[in-house]
């Protein structure tokens, strides 16, 4: 029993260690002061629901600016209403992972609604789109091949750089010249080379050069896998996503994943490519075979914001008019947004962590919910409150904001 308490409470020394660190990285270049100030412990994991009961109670208007309900369908009656008509004739849960008994019809038909809307052969729904780069990847390569990532991808993309035995490689962000030199002192030595970007940054809300990325891919005999999380229901005429925004085939796209969690305001992933390439998922996957199947009230919801997305194109140009107002309104005001274009993410950065978590403060303290980012997910010194514009948002919204940015820190 002695030993037993011991290694208990080593291990709780331990975690206590990490904690801290973990805080002090994240809150890096703040004092006790800046700490008790800013109130950065209070900036993460915010009870958002308790904050705007809150703020309504004293009779102010809450404004969240930390969500990325893109097109504004999640709180829609139609989604609400498909979503509680699932769960009352199906039940909560899917019931098992679906290769062995828990696939619905509805499963499938949303899997043929998303392929039909993004103009792809197929997809896989999973229960995370994080989960669907972090089990795909790997299964994608093997010892004899190389990935190249970009520096900026998301972290369920740079941490399958560990997770597998192939060789990896990094190029600066959206620098093509740099991924070109790669490919082509690289190319020769490998089976195989996966290239991975993302469609529309999550953090600074900028794109790659899809048609150069495009061109490398095809002269050097590489694969391309798009991340298109942030620009499925974004970018293009019809929200498409990156390859309908620069007038490209997407069947030319080896492979992508999307999110649910985003322009559907549900939660899960999906993976997009060739039929073929889908039916070999199906059965080898291994984060959809071993995982669970989407629960019928989240396909029933993700439909019906699919289906809203087409019927309501207007949502799309309220999104793109929204965020092109905050760009602009930011840059008059002299504000840093960095590389954004200027739809759905539109980050303001600012000269030190303190005062990130000062501004955020600040916006808080007025019932507008923005949380910081520092050091986890961006560079040391490149700390940022990202802000996600949606289709619900208004001038007025806008204006509120960077009247409290632009104020004196």
């Amino acid at each position: 029993m002695a030993d037993t308490a011991k290694v208990k409470s080593s291990f709780n020394d331990v975690m206590a260690r990490r904690f801290s660190r973990t805080f002090q990285r994240a809150a890096q270049g703040l004092s006790a002061e800046d700490i008790a100030q800013s109130g950065a412990r209070d900036a993460f994991f915010a009870p958002v629901d308790a904050l705007a009961a809150d703020v309504q109670a004293k009779g102010g208007a809450f404004l969240s600016f930390g969500h990325y309900d893109y097109l504004g369908v999640s709180g829609h009656p139609a989604v609400i209403e498909a979503g509680v008509a699932a769960l009352r004739q199906f039940g909560a849960g899917a019931g098992a992972s679906r290769l062995v008994g828990g696939e619905r019809l509805a499963h499938r038909a949303l899997e043929q609604a998303m392929a039909g809307f993004l103009g792809a052969e197929a997809t896989l729904m999973m229960i995370s789109g994080y989960l669907a780069n972090l089990s795909l990847i790997p299964h994608l390569l093997t010892a004899q091949d190389l990935l190249i990532i970009d520096s900026l991808a998301h972290n369920s993309i740079a941490s399958t750089a560990r997770t597998g035995g192939y060789d990896c490689r990094t190029f600066a962000h959206n620098d093509c010249d740099a991924l070109e030199r790669i490919l082509e002192a690289e190319r020769g030595n490998y089976r195989q080379v996966l290239i991975v970007t993302e469609g529309l940054f999550s953090m600074d809300g900028d794109i790659p050069d899809l048609p150069r990325l495009l061109a490398m891919k095809e002269r050097h005999d590489a694969w391309l896998m798009l991340d298109e999380a942030h620009s499925y229901g974004v970018l293009g005429a019809t929200g498409r996503g990156i390859t309908e925004h620069f007038g490209i085939d997407p069947r030319r796209i080896d492979i992508s994943v999307g999110t649910l969690s985003k322009s559907f305001g549900a939660s899960g992933g999906f993976i997009a490519a060739a039929a073929h390439v889908i039916e070999w998922l199906r059965y080898t996957l291994p984060g959809f075979v071993f995982s669970v199947g989407l629960s019928p009230a989240t396909v029933a919801t993700v439909r019906a914001a699919l289906e809203l997305l087409v019927a309501e194109p207007e949502r799309l140009d309220r999104l793109r008019e929204t965020s092109a107002y905050f760009l602009r309104r930011a840059r008059d005001a002299g504000l840093n947004t960095g590389p954004a274009i200027g739809i759905a993410v539109v980050p303001v950065l600012f000269d030190s962590t303190a005062q990130t978590m000062r501004m955020a403060k600040r916006l808080r303290d007025a019932g507008i919910y923005a949380p910081p980012v520092a050091q986890v997910g961006v560079p040391v010194d490149s700390p940022r409150i990202r802000f996600f514009l949606t289709a619900n948002h208004t001038r007025a919204d806008i204006d509120r904001v960077i009247g409290l940015l632009a104020q004196p820190d």
